[in-house]
């Protein structure tokens, strides 16, 4: 990929397939999107939309069935050993899918005779395209293995050289302007400068003792929506906290203890808080332990799986603000995962709809909220709540039905972008509707 420093994640065609007995589960059916530096991104749908797989898919807490993903340059996930379940179930499809053609043959020849010619050539057009499909999917995903076997850069190496320059860069820049600011400055300021710049000293062997342990990963890190189920009990907050720090190498409990407090103060809690167990705290505080845990590390990108939905509306707020205080001063990035769209759209930059393993709808929080084109994204939207009787008394619920609102037997689906950097999931007549709909809502 040809990195582009505005993209921090970029999830190319994603599948994340399950194997069920002898049922394939699609949780994750082609997903694609971009995420920029410094944006929350929200993603929202129905609960077993695929939500949930698609960022611990991205986390690598599953290998990915096919597709690509990228962090910050770097390949971090592609098809693995499960590849031939995408090949099979898309061969299995396709038979189904012929199969089905050829049942409507037959009944269309029974009701109409005359017609053998025209009815035989339709369906052999419908036959030719379902091939053509499955031929461009085989040989994507032929295509894609190929391309990994070809990639055998270690992204690892890659990035621990650029870690150790940076690392190495920023102690030289740091020492250089405490050695500045000593040549005027007092006895008692000169005192103060030495003991910063023997603090800068050890962090900078620390960081170049845990390199060799440091990844891209660590880059990222996640937020889970149980704050219970999520936390040792059995531990306390500072080895809760202070967890990942280790793992990465760090002995040094001076320095783990000064990073333990400094997150607890960024989260809101007290440093007396670090001795305690989890029973001892509220689930908002369980939450902002949680979210302690995953900033302690120093990440770029943050995956939020539903981090309010267990808790009360007015800790919701909190939290909210909490991630958005961490936003602003540590310049993060989220993938912010809910189902409730009131908050996704105070919170978000851009949105993408998911339904049934699918994005089917992306855009700027504003413009799908102003202008939602998609029957799925009209039907959540309309299941929103308002804190106001007379607009409850007359608010109608959308409903959706796939079967109704879509026919893709003879033209088949794909994301096309309705208008700029508003992205659907439609066939092209949909395509069409939905350009007349957005400019007589815009004219």
């Amino acid at each position: 990929m040809e990195e582009r420093k505005d993209i921090i994640l970029k999830v190319e065609n994603l599948k994340q397939y399950f194997k069920v007995r002898r049922n394939v589960i699609k949780a994750v059916d082609g997903v694609s999107f971009e995420i920029k530096r410094g944006e929350v991104f929200g993603l929202v749908g129905e609960s077993g939309c695929g939500k949930t797989t698609t960022g611990r898919t991205i986390i690598k807490l599953y290998e990915p069935t096919a597709g690509n993903i990228w962090f910050n340059g770097y390949r971090i996930g592609q098809a693995g050993k499960d590849v031939g379940l995408a090949v099979s179930q898309a061969k299995a499809e396709s038979q189904k899918a012929l199969k089905e053609i050829e049942r409507q043959k037959r009944e269309a020849l029974q009701t109409d005779p005359n017609k053998e010619a025209a009815i035989t050539a339709k369906y052999t057009a419908m036959k030719d395209r379902v091939e053509a499909d499955l031929k461009a999917e085989l040989d994507a995903l032929d295509r894609q293995l190929e391309e990994n076997k070809a990639d055998k850069t270690d992204y690892v190496a890659r990035f621990r050289e650029t870690e150790k320059k940076a690392i190495q860069d920023r102690f030289d820049s740091k020492k250089a302007e405490l050695e500045q600011a000593m040549l005027s400055a007092s006895q008692e300021e000169r005192a103060k400068l030495e003991e910063q710049l023997k603090d800068a000293e050890n962090t900078f062997k620390i960081e170049q003792g845990f390199l060799n342990k440091s990844s891209v990963m660590n880059k990222m890190q996640m937020i889970f929506q149980d704050p219970i189920a999520s936390i040792n009990p059995r531990m306390t907050v500072r080895e809760i906290i202070a967890e990942g720090l280790i793992i990465r190498g760090i002995k040094d409990k001076k320095y783990i203890d000064r990073k333990v407090y400094e997150v607890l103060d960024k989260v809101g809690l007290l440093p007396e808080h670090a001795v305690r167990y989890p029973h001892e705290f509220s689930g908002g505080q369980r939450q902002r332990i949680g979210i302690a845990r995953a900033i302690i590390l120093e990440p770029e990108l943050i995956i939020a799986d539903e981090p309010i939905s267990a808790l009360d509306v007015s800790i919701q707020a909190q939290v909210i603000n909490l991630l958005n205080d961490l936003r602003d001063t540590l310049g993060l990035t989220i993938l912010f995962i809910a189902h409730n769209l009131s908050v996704v759209k105070y919170f978000s930059d851009r949105i993408a709809v998911m339904y049934y393993g699918k994005i089917v709808e992306m855009a700027s929080s504003d413009e799908l909220f102003a202008h939602p084109l998609h029957p799925y994204t009209k039907s959540l939207l309309s299941a929103i709540p308002y804190p106001d009787p007379y607009y409850e008394k007359q608010r109608k619920r959308v409903s959706y039905n796939p079967a109704l609102a879509h026919n893709y037997a003879e033209d088949k689906p794909r994301m096309q972008e309705v208008s700029k950097e508003h992205y659907v999931y439609c066939n092209q007549e949909e395509f069409q509707a939905y350009q007349a709909e957005l400019a007589g809502k815009k004219g």
